[in-house]
């Protein structure tokens, strides 16, 4: 899996960062992170950047299937409609999931057809799916399927809107990207000012390789290896049995990388996870103001590292800072002096960044450098 970072900044772009945007690419397919203003001017630069300098990372549009949106507030939403209708220009085909966050009394008064809460947010994504929809973000206009759904992760309630219609649907469980088998997106509740989760990218379990080389040293027929390749132990002629297990390597344990929107430190959803590669977390504040993050349900460099910490995380990279932090590398000796084991390390992401996960866990932070990138 590989995380492409496209925004680092809060609320407002502040000097060489943009607010948040971020795709994950994996062998199924990629995933948007949310999609703040100008997202899709950073998509193609971005997309640009890896022509010139990495001709194999490729993230062409139609390998798109999901959006996956953190919350409601525009700094993580206000680029989603002119990138829809961008790819409708680029005569797009390819159907388009796009899920987030809402809540209970929202969704039942969706699914009644009533009007929303009256102390529903402003922000509240149901509010913006309509006026998307109201604005030509329809599959009938856009020229290719899309899906909306709007959901609770803490009570898996999930609905799906068709703007054609009018009608909610209520489903029985959060759809996943058409096609998906190796990873699942996972929505983890998360503790905001408005229906918030974080998206956890989770790979599935993999058996090791065969070991096609002992099969031949032992002259193991065709039907023979295929039985031990299936997980069927053989007994040879002379009695002995071979087992499957023996002629495997290990087997590879799933992959996690948690991307964060806006929350408190320690979110239940996040700290729950027992076990993740990456954790990209926001660190809005530092702690000469972490009364503001308390108050606006945000998290600071050190709050980070404690979610972190919360949920045996390997790598932590923080993000989404505000424009009151000039120096990033201030947020990272914060973080870097909250206590915290050994086995976990942390960076700072910056615009254009791209973490690497492989298969048996190892991560790389590249970070760009306006010539290519650098681990």
């Amino acid at each position: 899996m590989e995380l492409h970072i496209l925004g680092t900044a809060s609320a407002r772009p502040a000097g060489a960062r943009d607010v948040s945007g971020s795709l994950l690419s994996c062998d199924d397919g990629i995933a948007v992170i949310d999609a703040g203003e100008g997202f899709q001017v950073r998509y193609a630069r971005h997309r640009k950047n890896l022509k010139n300098h990495q001709p194999t990372g490729s993230l062409r549009a139609a390998r798109i299937d999901a959006v996956c949106l953190t919350h409601g507030h525009l700094d993580h939403t206000w680029g989603l409609l002119p990138w829809l209708q961008t790819m409708a220009l680029d005569r797009r085909n390819k159907p388009l999931l796009v899920i987030g966050p809402s809540s209970p009394d929202v969704l039942e008064a969706l699914l009644a057809s009533q009007p929303l809460p009256s102390d529903a947010p402003p922000a509240e994504l149901a509010r913006q799916f309509h006026s998307w929809h109201a604005l030509g973000a329809t599959s009938a206009q856009l020229g290719y399927g899309v899906r909306w759904i709007l959901g609770d992760a803490t009570t898996d309630f999930w609905v799906e809107l068709d703007p054609v219609n009018g009608a909610v649907i209520k489903l029985d469980a959060m759809p996943q990207p058409a096609g998906w088998k190796s990873v699942k997106l996972v929505p983890l509740p998360t503790n905001h000012t408005v229906p918030s989760c974080a998206w956890m990218f989770e790979s599935k379990e993999k058996a090791g390789k065969f070991n096609r080389l002992k099969a031949a040293e032992l002259r193991l027929t065709s039907h023979q290896q295929t039985e031990l390749g299936q997980g069927r132990d053989v007994t040879l002629e002379s009695g002995e049995i071979l087992t499957s297990a023996s002629f495997r390597s290990p087997a590879l344990q799933p992959r996690r990388v948690i991307v964060s929107g806006d929350t408190a430190e320690q979110s239940s959803g996040i700290s729950a996870v027992d076990g993740v590669d990456v954790l990209i977390h926001e660190a809005t504040f530092l702690e000469a103001t972490a009364s503001h993050a308390t108050e606006h349900l945000h998290t600071t460099a050190k709050g980070a590292v404690r979610t972190a910490v919360a949920c045996k995380a390997k790598h932590l990279v923080l993000t989404h800072f505000s424009a009151r932090i000039k120096d990033g590398s201030t947020a990272l000796n914060e973080a870097r002096d909250a206590p915290s084991p050994e086995s976990l390390s942390i960076t700072l992401a910056n615009d254009g960044d791209r973490i690497q996960v492989d298969p048996q866990g190892a991560v790389a932070h590249l970070s760009w450098t306006g010539n290519g990138w650098a681990a």
